[in-house]
């Protein structure tokens, strides 16, 4: 199975107080079954197995364009393949 990187960031950007499409984004990838997630305030990235990478991405985008993101930019990579 591959592994892959996501990395995102989500606009409006708002330098005082993170949106509520940030903290939804967010969120969703701090509680997927995820490796290696960092969160800042430019940008995130989160490593994993590509179904759990994969349908990661799919709930934050959902989420955080329903929570008010205009907005939503991502790489995934490929990054290694796991161990079986």
């Amino acid at each position: 199975m591959k592994r892959l990187r996501v990395e995102f960031t989500t606009e409006p950007f708002d330098l005082d107080e993170a949106p509520e499409h940030a903290v939804v984004a967010r969120d969703v990838v701090q509680n997927a079954a995820l490796d290696a997630v960092d969160v800042g305030p430019f940008g995130n990235t989160a490593e994993g197995p590509s179904e759990q990478v994969l349908a990661a991405v799919t709930e934050l985008l959902r989420r955080s364009l329903d929570a008010g993101a205009t907005r939503v930019s991502l790489q995934v990579n490929v990054i290694g393949e796991d161990e079986e």
